[in-house]
């Protein structure tokens, strides 16, 4: 008679179900086998939003514990790349960890910029965690009116 309601809430990404399935499995392996070994997620994409403000369009990227050193921004055949690394640092004591749910690793995020965009005066600032990237939007051009010059005809 009627069609479950269920069938119509699919998500878009085809390999939900696998990821749930293999975070299951990890965590019944972990919840066996407790380690004490440093384990990493290579699966790190720092969280983004992106908005338009005051004639700029502005990305904000969290990115905490990320030094200097370890995050590149550059302008390439027109796209954004933004290149990071947060990286677990030991001490030269014997933590014992019980569990890491901190992501550590690389990450690379590129987008094609706009024609709009001045891309010479792009800027980015990080601060406590937080990298954000404005980029001034190139002013709009206003319509002008070009007067037409018109020569009278001069009879012989």
């Amino acid at each position: 008679m009627f069609k479950p309601v269920r069938s119509l809430l699919r998500s878009s990404d085809p390999f939900e179900n696998l990821f749930a399935l293999q975070e299951r499995i990890n965590k019944v392996f972990n919840d066996l086998l407790p380690s004490t070994e440093f384990e990493t997620t290579s699966r790190w994409i720092p969280a983004m939003d992106v908005y338009e403000k005051e004639g700029n369009i502005i990305i904000e990227l969290e990115a905490p514990g990320i030094k200097e050193d370890d995050l590149k921004i550059k302008v390439e055949d027109g796209m954004l790349i933004i290149n990071g690394e947060r990286k677990f640092e030991k001490e030269d004591k014997k933590e014992n960890y019980y569990r890491i749910e901190r992501s550590y690793g690389s990450f690379s995020r590129s987008f094609s910029l706009p024609d709009n965009i001045e891309k010479d005066k792009i800027e980015a600032k990080y601060e406590n965690g937080l990298l954000k990237i404005t980029m001034p939007k190139k002013p709009e051009s206003q319509p002008k009116e070009i007067p037409v010059n018109f020569v009278k005809e001069v009879k012989k």
